[in-house]
């Protein structure tokens, strides 16, 4: 595990952007602004990025593989992948081919992050029941791991029609998509990960990330238990880079809270204040403002924490898409290979 490469990447769930008019965006111009920025991000030596899967008028990425496959086709190094899939109001059979295709257009540079979402909208969207939302996910999951092996699949589970020697096409060169659990905070999520010998991202949005640290003893623990490979872990987290602490801040603050305070009206959460919104960039998991700034941040996050990758969501409402360029600019060329140094790593 300790010679598993230190990755950064960049995340995004696909946020409607303005122009520098306050102007907002159509959803085609939002998903193509993605794209400009992955270009940017790849060009600059930055290891992955990923795109969320949303269905709400917020966020214009409702079919990432799409939009990844439209990355891939213009990228040359970085990994693209999801941030996360919603595997529960999905199929999984689908799944694996959507990505299969896409690891043909990136070879070897394709990957999946499945999760259930932070919203719910997918499932009367897609005809499911929310009183089933354990289920789905873990049989969909258990399913899905079968068929990473690549092989004729005979399944049998409550939530989708059964499987007998079902063969999977297309089959990718490598043999496998990799594949990461995305939890956001519950022990189960972590002990099923182990369980299936896959990695886990930690969905890291708010509070001092070293809380999170029991959640890695557990899954290391849970891996040894049911002997399958303890793999590095990541972490992914809001940010944003400006060229100065001062900018970062009054740039990013009435964007965030607008996107903070919407969902939190649908969540019961009171409004963001410009106190919590401070102190969460000095105590918490908002990694805004300068790049050194951002970049010891970062450092001693993952140091805190043992994981070895960490993904930075660099979006949050409609933050204007000037902004979001410098941001991946800054990302890229300065907090990349500053924290990688810091870290003793390979830049």
């Amino acid at each position: 595990m300790t010679t598993t490469p230190f990755e950064m990447g960049l995340d995004t769930f696909g946020d409607i952007p303005t122009d520098d008019a306050g102007a907002r965006l159509t959803d085609a111009a939002a998903i193509r602004q993605v794209v400009d920025e992955a270009v940017l991000a790849d060009r600059l030596g930055v290891d992955v990025f990923t795109v969320g899967e949303h269905h709400r008028a917020d966020y214009a990425i409702s079919a990432p593989e799409v939009v990844l496959a439209a990355i891939a086709a213009r990228t040359e190094r970085m990994r693209v992948g999801t941030g996360v899939t919603v595997l529960s109001s999905d199929d999984p059979v689908r799944v694996y081919q959507r990505f299969a295709t896409l690891d043909a257009i990136a070879p070897g540079r394709a990957e999946v992050i499945l999760g259930r979402g932070s919203f719910t909208e997918s499932f009367p969207l897609f005809g499911y029941d929310l009183a089933d939302y354990e289920v789905l996910f873990e049989e969909k999951l258990e399913l899905f791991t079968r068929l990473r092996t690549e092989r004729p699949v005979t399944w049998t589970g409550a939530v989708r029609a059964p499987l007998r020697d079902a063969d999977v096409y297309p089959k990718t060169e490598s043999g496998s998509i990799p594949t990461w659990i995305g939890v956001g905070g519950t022990p189960q999520s972590v002990i099923r990960a182990a369980r299936h010998g896959l990695p886990v991202m930690l969905a890291i949005i708010g509070g001092d990330p070293a809380r999170f640290a029991p959640y890695v003893d557990l899954y290391r623990r849970a891996a040894e238990q049911f002997g399958t490979p303890p793999h590095a872990l990541g972490m992914h987290s809001p940010g944003f880079v400006a060229d100065t602490d001062h900018d970062a801040a009054e740039i990013l603050f009435p964007h965030f809270k607008e996107n903070r305070d919407r969902i939190g009206a649908e969540r019961g959460w009171p409004p963001l204040r410009r106190s919590d919104f401070v102190a969460e960039i000095q105590h918490g998991s908002l990694y805004a403002g300068s790049p050194e700034t951002v970049a010891r941040k970062i450092a001693a996050a993952v140091r805190t924490l043992g994981v070895r990758r960490f993904d930075m969501i660099y979006t949050a409402g409609p933050l204007p898409a000037s902004a979001r360029l410098r941001a991946v600019e800054l990302y890229g060329s300065q907090v990349v290979p500053m924290v990688k140094e810091m870290l003793g790593e390979d830049a």
